[in-house]
C-alpha cells in the first residue's frame, strides 16, 4: 500500500478534497455534537483520514495519542482530521466518535466509507492517512508516525520523519544526561516527596534510567531487588543514582508506589518518557539503562544481571559483564538436577493426586521442563505433540520424564491443565518455579528445556525440535540434531523444488519451514512446505503428493481461552511477557 500511494505521489495523482469526502447527497462532514461542517472548508488545509472502529483495541489506545496531537496542531489551522468509521451500527459509531474532537464522514453513508476503504487499501486499523494541501497522499503511516514522534512528526511526511530520525542519531553521537533527561518545559527530576531536583546535579554521577509501570508485577518485583543493590551501593559511597521513566496511565497509583521509593523520577506522562522509549528502543519490561558518568550508554540493560547477580553486577562494565559470564560459564557446568530442584525441604516433584516423588529418583534420567500455562493458547495446542512424544519415548526409554512447570494463575486452572498430563509437576504456586524461570531466562511460553543425566542443560529449545521431529529429537543432543538435519535434506533430495498443485493457482516452492499450518488439510506442519509466499500458503508434501485430493477437514472448535494474566501477550505461536 505503501508503494501505491508513494507512486501516485510521485506520478502527481491529485485527490480534489471535495470529491473525495463528499457524495450526490452530501457535501458536508460532521461533528460529534452534531453540527454540519462544509466540506469545502478543508481545501488548503492537510487532512488525516482515519480509519478506525470501536471494537478495535489498537484503534482505543492510538485516538487517544491523536488527540493529544489534533489539539496542539488545531492553533494553526491548517490541519484537519477525518474519522472513516469501520463501526456495524450507529450506536456504537456515536459512542466511539463522542471520544474525538475533529470530523466524520456521517456513518450513514456507508457507501463513501467503504469507497474509501477500497481507495487507500486498508487492511487493518488503526490506520491514518495524510494528505497535503494540494490533495497529494503524502503518508498512509500517520499512525506509525504520530505514534514515534507525536506532534514533532508534523506535517507527517517522510521528509519529516528522516529529519527527526538524523536529528536522534546526532544525538545519540553527541548524548549527555542533559540532552536524555531536560526537556524544553522542564529541567529538573522529581523525588518521592515532590521536590525538584536539577538535572545539573546528577552529572559526573552513572545513572540507571528505570522504565516501569508500577502496576506490573514484573516491575514491583524488581523494584524490590533494585532498591536492595541502590541502597547497598549508597551505604558504600558509591556516586549511582536511580531516575524511574514511568510509563504509568494513573497518576493517583504511579504516586502511591513512587512516595515509598528512595530515588527519583520523571513527571507521570511528561513528553521526555515517550522520546525515551522510543530513544532506547525499549522492548521488555522492566528495563534498567546505565548511562556512565560521562553521559554515554553504558549498557542498554541490566535489569537481568540485577536479579540474579545483585551487587556483583556493578559498574555494569563491559570486563563486568565479562567476569559474570565466567560466574555463568562454571554454573552450567556445575549444574546438577538436584541443584536446580532442590530447595531446603522441597526435594520433590508431584504426580497424580499430589503424590510426592523425591527429586533423588530422577537422578540420571533425560528430563524435560515444560514450562507453560491452561491460559496460554499454544501451550494448549502444542500438549498433544508433547504428550505424543513422550509415550513413545518413554516406551522405549523408562529413564525419560517431563515435568511441567507452571505459569497457571489459581489452583483450578492448574489441576485442570495437568490432569491431561501423563508425567511430573511442581506443585502449583511453588516458589522454585521462580528460580527455574531465571535460570532458563524464560520470557515466553510454550518452553521446553532438555536435561540431560548429569542434569545440565542439552537445549533450551527442545519444543521446536518435537515440533519439528516428534519423539526422533530424542535425546536432543547437538550431536543427534545434526544427524536429523542431515537425513531430512537427503530425504528432500529427489522432491521436485517447485510444483503446481490444484489447490492453489501459483507454483509452491519447496521451502524450510519452523512450524505452519497445511492449507489443504489443516493439520501442522513442520521442516518442509510448499510454500507460495505471496499468498502465505502451505502444503504439506503428503499433501503434495497424493494423486487425489483430501477435501478439508472441519475445524475443531477451538478451547474458550481463559483471561490471562496481566503483562502477557499470546501471539502466533507464543505467549510472551508485553
Amino acid at each position: 500500500m505503501a508503494e501505491v500511494n508513494s507512486a501516485a505521489t510521485a506520478n502527481g495523482v491529485v485527490h480534489d478534497i471535495v470529491s473525495l469526502l463528499s457524495s450526490p447527497d452530501r457535501d458536508f462532514l460532521v461533528l460529534n455534537n452534531g453540527d454540519q461542517v462544509k466540506i469545502d472548508a478543508l481545501k488548503g488545509k492537510k487532512v488525516g483520514l482515519y480509519f478506525s472502529a470501536s471494537w478495535c483495541g489498537p484503534c482505543h489506545r492510538f485516538t487517544p495519542v491523536l488527540a493529544e496531537v489534533y489539539k496542539e496542531l488545531r492553533a494553526k489551522g491548517d490541519f484537519e482530521v477525518v474519522f472513516v468509521s469501520a463501526d456495524e451500527d450507529d450506536e456504537s459509531f456515536n459512542e466511539y466518535f463522542s471520544e474525538m474532537p475533529w470530523l466524520a464522514i456521517p456513518f450513514s453513508d456507508s457507501g463513501k466509507r467503504d469507497g474509501l476503504d477500497a481507495l487507500f487499501e486498508v487492511r487493518g486499523i488503526p490506520h491514518l492517512v495524510i494528505i497535503d494541501e494540494i490533495g497529494r497522499v503524502t503518508s498512509d503511516s500517520g499512525v506509525e508516525f504520530v505514534r514515534e514522534y507525536g506532534v514533532e512528526a508534523y506535517p507527517f511526511t517522510s521528509e519529516r520523519m528522516k529529519e527527526l530520525k538524523d536529528k536522534e542519531e546526532d544525538a545519540r553521537k553527541n548524548q549527555t544526561l542533559k540532552s536524555i533527561l531536560v526537556h524544553s518545559s522542564r529541567d529538573f527530576v522529581l523525588s518521592s516527596d515532590g521536590n525538584k531536583v536539577p538535572v545539573s546535579d546528577l552529572e559526573g554521577k552513572m545513572v540507571g534510567i528505570c522504565f516501569s509501570v508500577s502496576s506490573y508485577k514484573a516491575c514491583i518485583n524488581f523494584n524490590s531487588k533494585l532498591l536492595e543493590v541502590y541502597e547497598k551501593l549508597k551505604a558504600t559511597g558509591e556516586s549511582f543514582e536511580v531516575v524511574l521513566v514511568p510509563l504509568d496511565n494513573d497518576e493517583e497509583s504511579f504516586s502511591e508506589s513512587f512516595k515509598s521509593l528512595p530515588w527519583l523520577s520523571l513527571p507521570v506522562k511528561d513528553k521526555t518518557c515517550e522520546k525515551l522509549v522510543r530513544y532506547f528502543d525499549l522492548d521488555t519490561l522492566p528495563t534498567l539503562v546505565i548511562i556512565g558518568s560521562d553521559g554515554k550508554t553504558l549498557h542498554p540493560n541490566v535489569a537481568e544481571a540485577i536479579v540474579e547477580h545483585g551487587t556483583l553486577a556493578y559498574p555494569f562494565t563491559p570486563e563486568k559483564f565479562a567476569e559474570l559470564a565466567e560466574i555463568e560459564k562454571a554454573r552450567e557446568e556445575a549444574q546438577t538436577l538436584e541443584s536446580l530442584l532442590v530447595t531446603g525441604d522441597l526435594d520433590y516433584v508431584i504426580g497424580k493426586e499430589g503424590a510426592k516423588v523425591p527429586v533423588a529418583g530422577l537422578v540420571g534420567k533425560n528430563i524435560l521442563l515444560y514450562f507453560s500455562a491452561h491460559w496460554c493458547p499454544p501451550c494448549r495446542a502444542f500438549l498433544p505433540k508433547l504428550i505424543e512424544a513422550y509415550s513413545e519415548i518413554k516406551s522405549k526409554d523408562d529413564a525419560f520424564e517431563v515435568i511441567f512447570i507452571s505459569s497457571d494463575h489459581d489452583q483450578a486452572s492448574f489441576d485442570a491443565f495437568f490432569s491431561g498430563m501423563p508425567w511430573l509437576a511442581l506443585p502449583f504456586g511453588d516458589p522454585r518455579k521462580s528460580s527455574l524461570s531465571r535460570t532458563f531466562k524464560v520470557q515466553g511460553i510454550p518452553m521446553v528445556v532438555a536435561l540431560g543425566p548429569t542434569g545440565r542443560t542439552v537445549t533450551k529449545d527442545a519444543r521446536g525440535l518435537i515440533m519439528n521431529y516428534g519423539a526422533d529429537a530424542y535425546p536432543f543432543t547437538e550431536e543427534h540434531v545434526k544427524k536429523l538435519v542431515a537425513k531430512s535434506e537427503e530425504m528432500v533430495k529427489g522432491w521436485p523444488e517447485k510444483l503446481k498443485h490444484g489447490s492453489h493457482e501459483h507454483e509452491l516452492a519447496l521451502s524450510r519451514r519452523m512450524s505452519y499450518t497445511c492449507d489443504v488439510c489443516e493439520e501442522g506442519g513442520q521442516t518442509w512446505s510448499y510454500l507460495c509466499e505471496e499468498c502465505d500458503f502451505d502444503l504439506h508434501p503428503k499433501c503434495a503428493f497424493k494423486e487425489e485430493k483430501e477435501g478439508t477437514k472441519e475445524e475443531e472448535a477451538n478451547p474458550k481461552e481463559e483471561e490471562k494474566p496481566e503483562g502477557l501477550v499470546c501471539d502466533g505461536d507464543v505467549c510472551y511477557r508485553a
